[in-house]
């Protein structure tokens, strides 16, 4: 937040929502003068990034009359973190994005911080039925929860004249709203980040909000201030699950990072079940604040993040824009084979969309180094079966012509497969970002699956069908465009097939 005493903080706010309302009409998003170049060095091709300026979370992810809706942390005067308002983008497909005019502003109340949105089937709050009712945390003196509804399809919004409809208690974090219509109980829930814990408000009209109960499962602030959850059922066996997912520092590789608790929410009380805490949604050091998408037309749990760490993400190397989100992913519930259940990721069918013919570019034993051209001038998806892994070592390398690389390793005493991106590119604007990044992964009888997609600033890894997976920032000078299999002090058995991937900004 801005260091500005109240009246000057709120003079600036409203100055700067009068000045950007007037590029509202168009939906060329412009500032700061120049042309938005999607081939500019760094941009990703497929993965969603606005067109100019500082993005982070991902807000009020909707879906509504065939139209998917992400709103997102955005500043519209510059490539660094503040003047916090929501722009919005929407997509047919979850991978061709429109950009639209930003959504809310800041306004006597404060900056837009994070939040969500829901389509008002049943007209609760009063504001038409199917309204999409945005709720966001205005963070003005203090963090307070605030709406805005919209009966044009999101593309206009009115802040509610009462607002905020939820008063800061007294917490100085208290923030990042994420509500859902509970059945079972007829009313709105909304899952509030609030210093360490998460606190649950139950309403029948979005306007009126009663405390329900509070969840802290951590004996202090191991992981920080929590941020942006959010509770979902999944089901796994014909048995209803509930999913906490909770953002928070302090992730495994570093920085920033989503963990999530298993249990039963009976719409008051959420109760984790026994599990060995914390567990990470993704063990790479990009993807943080991310929550799923409300009202999914096939029913899925989409899920999607920003894809930046906190540790350095107003450094990195980018110019016109700064931020990206990670592609979007389906989450499910699957048995682990030390016994407990667990949350995976596999990637949304939607990207057959912007998919290639697949190529067979290798079978057989790897015994030494192999060198495979990629020919990718994009964005890419490998998938990688290897078998008969016996040692620890290097199984691949990504590099391009500049020698510029990252490997991915298998460590059998830990087991741990190893992303190493000390030689990725650019590192140097930060010294938290070169590093070795592990995720735990237990060898399946199978072997080791992997499913590895690379974009011009990203390289996401899907270990044995989702059970554990990375998203980490890259910065090469050209896409990595050669495959190395290393089998060096190893001998086993790789399948690699190879698929280009078209740019959604084509």
């Amino acid at each position: 937040m801005f260091q500005l005493n109240n009246f000057f903080q709120i003079v600036f706010y409203l100055f700067l929502g009068s000045v950007v309302q007037l590029s509202c009409d168009s939906d060329e998003i412009d500032y700061q003068g120049g042309q938005t170049d999607f081939k500019e060095k760094y941009r990703p091709q497929i993965h969603f990034s606005a067109k100019k300026n500082w993005i982070n979370d991902p807000n009020g992810m909707v879906y509504l009359n065939g139209e998917y809706h992400l709103f997102y942390q955005y500043n519209p005067l510059g490539t660094g973190w503040g003047n916090m308002s929501w722009g919005h983008a929407v997509s047919k497909d979850l991978f061709h994005w429109k950009h639209l005019p930003v959504a809310l502003f800041p306004d006597d109340l404060g900056a837009i911080f994070s939040g969500s949105a829901v389509v008002d089937k049943h007209n609760t709050a009063g504001f038409g039925k199917n309204a999409l009712i945005a709720i966001y945390t205005s963070a003005g003196a203090e963090q307070t929860q605030s709406i805005a509804y919209s009966t044009d399809n999101g593309r206009s919004f009115k802040k509610f004249q009462g607002n905020p409809v939820l008063p800061n208690p007294g917490i100085v974090d208290f923030r990042d709203p994420k509500v859902f219509w509970h059945e079972a109980s007829q009313a709105w829930i909304m899952s509030l980040a609030t210093y360490n814990s998460i606190t649950f408000y139950g309403s029948d009209n979005m306007r009126d909000w009663e405390k329900l109960s509070v969840f802290e499962y951590y004996d202090g602030l191991p992981y920080g201030v929590w941020e942006c959850p959010d509770l979902i059922p999944m089901e796994y066996g014909g048995e209803k699950k509930w999913v906490l997912i909770v953002s928070t520092n302090g992730a495994p590789n570093g920085g920033t990072g989503a963990q999530y608790f298993l249990g039963d929410f009976n719409g008051v009380d959420f109760v984790p079940e026994s599990a060995p805490y914390p567990l990470w949604l993704d063990y790479g050091r990009d993807n943080y604040a991310g929550v799923t998408w409300s009202n999914d037309p096939h029913n899925r749990n989409v899920f999607m993040g920003w894809m930046s760490n906190w540790e350095y993400a107003g450094q990195t190397p980018t110019e016109q824009f700064r931020g990206a989100m990670t592609l979007p992913r389906e989450l499910f519930l699957e048995r682990h084979p030390y016994g407990h259940l667990v949350v995976c990721s596999r990637m949304v069918e939607e990207i057959g969309l912007i998919s290639n013919k697949q190529i067979d570019l290798f079978n057989g034993r790897v015994t030494d180094r192999v060198k495979l051209d990629l020919n990718a001038s994009g964005a890419y998806d490998l998938s990688i079966s290897i078998t008969g892994l016996k040692k620890s070592g290097n199984i691949l390398e990504l590099r391009n012509s500049y020698d510029e690389l990252v490997s991915i390793q298998y460590d059998m005493a830990t087991g741990q497969l190893i992303f190493d991106r000390n030689n990725s590119g650019a590192t140097g604007f930060s010294d938290r970002f070169p590093g070795l990044i592990g995720s735990p992964v237990s060898l399946q009888e199978s072997g080791l699956d992997l499913q590895i997609i690379v974009d011009q600033s990203s390289v996401e890894i899907f270990i044995n069908g989702g059970l554990s997976s990375q998203t980490n920032l890259v910065f090469p000078k050209e896409i990595y465009n050669e495959l190395i299999l290393t089998g060096e002090d190893n001998n086993f058995e790789m399948d690699v097939n190879f698929t280009s991937l078209r740019s959604v900004w084509d």
